[in-house]
């Protein structure tokens, strides 16, 4: 009893010192974000404003056109997010019924697409974007971004559609149902957690993404957020850390945001789908 409860205490104690490891930057962020710059140039920083202010906060809408950025972030990950999803449900569905020699190719593509660095890949992607004449646009940061997150979007949804019954498929065959009835009546209702959490992930990818945006957008009116959050550096790399915090924690409110409003959601449809019989 007395290892149980010590192995129990110490799980616990790990799993406190990994949450903290984790939120440790976002509420340093937050806490920066609302300092006056006498707070954020001395030298016993603490870990709260004394004296909190949203000087920061204007100044960062001052210096930089956030909103006109956050719209073509949310633009790009929505289409984005979109766009895999709508792609990869059938081409998951294929992969995890279907059982062939292609089909385990068309995985093992998937696992080893993972594994390519960014810069691999800009080059072919800048090539093929100029020949179809969308560089500098945001469709074309779409049309790169679905690229992207569209392997990682097929192997999630693939252990979803593994995890549906496959006898409920059968029950709908006999009844008299079509493969594709079948897909849209019986198996895509279960998988509606599945394509949420996979539109989630493509969204939040997506809308925290920096390197194929800050090579395909030259228009000043064009570019993301995450580019526009660099022009709070100086020429000389020195950071103006006030508008640069506020403009940050701006930016990463619409991921919490949307994770906070469907993450019950998604919690509660698989635990609906798994007594499904």
């Amino acid at each position: 009893m007395r290892t149980s409860t010590r192995a129990r205490a110490g799980q616990y104690t790990a799993l406190l010192a990994y949450l903290i490891f984790l939120a440790f930057p976002f509420l340093w962020l937050v806490s920066t974000a609302f300092k006056p710059p006498r707070e954020l140039a001395s030298l016993h920083p603490t870990w709260l404003p004394h004296d909190p202010t949203l000087a920061n906060f204007r100044q960062a809408f001052d210096e930089q056109p956030l909103l006109r950025a956050g719209l073509n972030s949310l633009l790009a990950a929505l289409g984005a997010a979109l766009i895999a999803v709508v792609i990869a449900t059938p081409m998951a569905y294929v992969m995890a019924r279907r059982r062939s020699w292609l089909t385990r190719a068309a995985t093992g593509w998937v696992v080893v697409s993972q594994a390519f660095p960014f810069v691999l890949l800009i080059i072919p992607l800048f090539l093929v974007l100029k020949n179809l004449r969308l560089i500098d646009s945001v469709p074309g940061l779409v049309l790169v971004y679905v690229v992207w997150s569209l392997p990682f979007a097929l192997w999630m949804l693939a252990g979803y559609v593994r995890a549906v019954p496959a006898e409920l498929e059968e029950a709908a065959a006999v009844d008299g149902a079509g493969r594709l009835r079948t897909l849209v009546s019986v198996t895509a209702p279960l998988l509606a957690p599945g394509i949420v959490a996979t539109a989630l992930f493509a969204f939040i990818t997506a809308w925290n993404e920096f390197f194929f945006a800050l090579v395909l957008l030259k228009t000043p009116e064009k570019q993301t957020l995450p580019v526009v959050l660099t022009h709070f550096l100086g020429a000389e790399g020195v950071a103006d850390l006030g508008p640069l915090a506020a403009a940050a924690f701006l930016a990463t409110l619409p991921s919490l945001v949307v994770f906070a409003l469907i993450q019950r959601r998604i919690t509660g449809g698989m635990l609906a789908g798994a007594v499904k019989s």
